[in-house]
């Protein structure tokens, strides 16, 4: 049966183990059937550029490497690893795609993107995406010391844990969430009744208009305690939760 994969959220990191253990099981067991993998941002928890010796980098790219040579593997960037470049797109064997991008799913035109473009009540955050979303800083964060890039990584977790306690308050999630009205009117621009993004880690399947017409919404999950996809046949759109295996 033919299908496709749609992925994001993962923030594999070297001390979740349990999440690679989960992705590797996931690509080896759901893909071969596989016409595509789509990942839409935020594989990996932090990017301090192509250039990291972390030998989880390595694994995630020879087993994406392995898959990538039975069907096409996909990658919109996250606001968590868009340094990532086209060396270890090589090394993955991985395509990447630009923010946005309108695919044909068996008949059915549909938007893809990671999702933060989204969130546009978040003033703080869309300020500082509009910083890293520009060549000349990228190539000066890239341009230190990997040292230093890593010290900065590390000091951004910190920073990512504290937003996670924030979140959980109510009105903090509102603003973290998507802007309703911003959603048909993106997908309006594009002219798709479908959307699939990740990034505000609230799987669930949306019911809207759009010039009139009824469209959906996808959201998928993160994987900080399940493996979260969707699944989309032609006949069929499913998101799917499995728990994480506990890792010895």
């Amino acid at each position: 049966m033919a299908y496709t994969l749609f992925i994001a959220d993962l923030h594999l990191a070297a001390d979740r183990p349990d999440i690679t253990q989960a992705f590797l099981h996931f690509l080896a067991a759901e893909t071969q059937q596989a016409d595509a993998l789509y990942i839409l941002g935020d594989l990996f928890e932090v990017w301090i550029g192509d250039d990291n010796p972390e030998p989880l980098l390595a694994e995630v790219a020879a087993a994406l490497q392995a898959v990538s040579k039975q069907l096409p593997v996909f990658f919109i960037h996250g606001n968590r690893d868009f340094l990532l470049k086209q060396r270890y797109a090589k090394q993955a064997g991985i395509t990447l795609l630009p923010p946005q991008q309108v695919i044909d799913l068996y008949g059915t035109p549909t938007l893809i993107m990671h999702g933060d473009s989204l969130c546009t009540l978040d003033l703080a955050y869309q300020k500082f995406r509009r910083w890293w979303n520009q060549p000349w800083w990228q190539t000066l964060m890239l341009s230190l010391p990997l040292s230093i890039r890593q010290r900065i990584a590390r000091k951004a977790r910190e920073k990512s844990a504290k937003a996670k306690a924030q979140y959980l308050r109510q009105d903090a999630a509102s603003i973290m969430d998507v802007t309703p009205e911003e959603v048909p009117k993106v997908m309006a621009q594009f002219g798709v009744q479908k959307l699939i993004h990740g990034h505000t880690h609230r799987p669930a399947v949306h019911q809207l208009q759009v010039n009139g017409q009824a469209a959906e919404r996808y959201v998928l999950g993160d994987w900080y305690t399940q493996s979260s996809y969707l699944k989309v046949s032609p006949e069929h759109w499913q998101l799917v939760f499995q728990p994480l295996a506990v890792c010895d």
